[in-house]
């Protein structure tokens, strides 16, 4: 029973991600799950349960870690920019 619940998280949170092309970090937060659960389930589990869908949620997660360091960097930018104009952080 259990591994069938995880089976259709799987497919869940693959689907979402593809439709949205969101964050491991992202999903975690809608379902209300640990990051390391969502990546777990989408990387490990998911190759095992549906291999399609794995390959297409692979690719997002590859564009996602190619762009990681492009929103890390327009993070840290808006974080100097509200500090200088003396807004809360």
């Amino acid at each position: 029973m259990y591994q069938q619940i995880q089976k259709e998280r799987c497919e869940i949170l693959a689907e979402y991600v593809i439709e949205r092309g969101c964050t491991v970090r992202a999903v975690a937060r809608v379902f209300s799950v640990s990051k390391s659960t969502v990546h777990k389930d989408i990387t490990t589990r998911l190759m095992t349960v549906n291999p399609d869908l794995y390959d297409r949620v692979k690719r997002v997660l590859d564009l996602n870690k190619s762009e990681r360091h492009l929103r890390g960097g327009e993070a840290t930018r808006i974080k100097y920019l509200k500090k200088r104009s003396g807004q809360a952080v």
